[in-house]
């Protein structure tokens, strides 16, 4: 049978060209062959010329997202199971093990899967099928997965799906989180990064169970010459991850800060799984801009001195769609201003954002607007992003979704 075919409009192949993965809707001139959604399709430029394989999804706005450039090569089981082993085997580069036994082992499009998350959890995987086109292959990727993890890595107990997330709904996809194969992990699952041990709730915790991508930045935040001594403001904190690496640098006193009084709790009881006692720290549950805004007026001072030498501003993805991008710059804004009001001088803040349609230059431009703001004097010490295990694909600036500054303040 005759494949299905997209055809594109005059002048708007160039990003297929340039290799980015995504084909929008806007796009396309007319469909051929009735695909169903899943299917793989033909992409061709308005004269015919082929221009790539990709599968196909009538209901998002990404009509289509592209598999392969080479007009010979089959979408079949084989291609699937060496984009795996591909990945995998970049991840061995790294060699994060036995230090390290969390990470990702499959980034999306950044891997050449568009749809496919893969994170490795000691023995245990956690998968997300986000787009129709995975979620149709979903079985077949799980028995490569499993194969492929056990002859690369070591053995599998278990695959957890977490595809609870609401992108989903974007490609008509209800959410979805389940065991898929093996052992059900615990709900205290111990894994190690960077020597430092954490529990992680592979089924109910949020993301795939921690925020691996920000493993490196902990890991700077964490250095004594930047913490020892100081008292450390840890906001949006989840389990506690940047506040071990700063317990371990010597704080002299940490302040945890989420939304979620059971994340508070698995934050204490991380902190103690790592042998540390530390009476003086806290651990807050309330809503971020609220308590900034109770700190900056009631705050303890000492004369002029500031309430904090360190603050950690790593908030959750605020934009989810164009429309959000300007909203999302205003809480980011009013987050960073509130953060260098209460920074003492030569305080220290770092700041993120994970919102993948707000670019590192807006979001660079967003807190050089609210330190001005604040009245306050600061230099960027040094341009932060996501760990090596999420690698950002050269053809797709969209893969570049975590930035962060640590800016040094007077």
């Amino acid at each position: 049978m005759e494949s299905a075919t997209i055809q594109l409009k005059t002048g708007r192949e160039k990003p297929i060209r340039n290799r980015h993965p995504w084909l929008f809707s806007g796009a396309i001139r007319r469909v051929a062959g009735n695909p169903q959604p899943g299917d793989l399709v033909n992409v061709v430029a308005a004269d015919g010329r082929w221009l790539a394989q990709a599968y196909f999804n009538p209901h998002s706005q990404i009509r289509a997202r592209i598999l392969s450039w080479n007009e010979d090569e089959a979408i079949d089981e084989a291609f699937w199971d060496g984009k795996i082993r591909q990945a995998i085997a970049g991840r061995r580069l790294l060699q994060l093990e036995p230090e390290t036994t969390a990470y990702r082992l499959i980034n999306a499009e950044a891997d050449g899967l568009p749809g496919l998350v893969v994170d490795k959890y000691g023995d245990f995987l956690v998968i997300q099928c986000l787009t129709l086109g995975i979620d149709r292959r979903r079985e077949m990727l799980t028995d490569l997965l499993r194969t492929a993890v056990a002859e690369m890595l070591g053995p599998v107990t278990g695959i957890v799906e977490r595809s609870d997330v609401s992108v989903r709904g974007q490609e008509g996809l209800t959410e979805v989180a389940a065991l898929r194969w093996g052992e059900r992990p615990s709900p205290t699952l111990t894994v190690m990064e960077n020597g430092r041990r954490f529990q992680a709730n592979l089924l109910e915790g949020h993301k795939t169970g921690l925020y691996l991508d920000q493993r490196d930045n902990r890991a700077l935040i964490g250095q004594p010459a930047l913490v020892a001594g100081a008292e450390v403001l840890n906001l949006f904190a989840y389990t506690g991850g940047f506040a071990i690496y700063a317990a371990a640098a010597g704080a002299k006193k940490i302040v945890n800060l989420d939304s979620s009084a059971e994340l508070m709790q698995q934050a204490q009881q991380n902190m103690a799984l790592n042998g540390y006692d530390r009476p003086q720290d806290e651990y807050v549950v309330a809503d971020a801009f609220q308590a900034l805004r109770h700190y900056r007026d009631n705050g303890r001072r000492n004369g002029d001195e500031w309430q904090f030498d360190v603050i950690i501003l790593d908030p959750p993805k605020f934009a989810y769609s164009q429309g959000d991008v300007e909203r999302a710059c205003r809480g980011y804004k009013d987050l960073n201003w509130l953060a260098f009001r209460l920074l003492r001088p030569g305080g220290l803040l770092a700041t993120f954002s994970c919102s993948g349609l707000v670019s590192a230059d807006l979001f660079q431009k967003v807190v050089f607007g609210a330190v001005v703001d604040a009245g306050r004097t600061g230099q960027i010490i040094r341009q932060l992003g996501q760990a090596a295990d999420h690698p950002i694909l050269l053809t797709f600036p969209e893969s570049a979704y975590l930035k962060g500054l640590l800016c040094r303040v007077w």
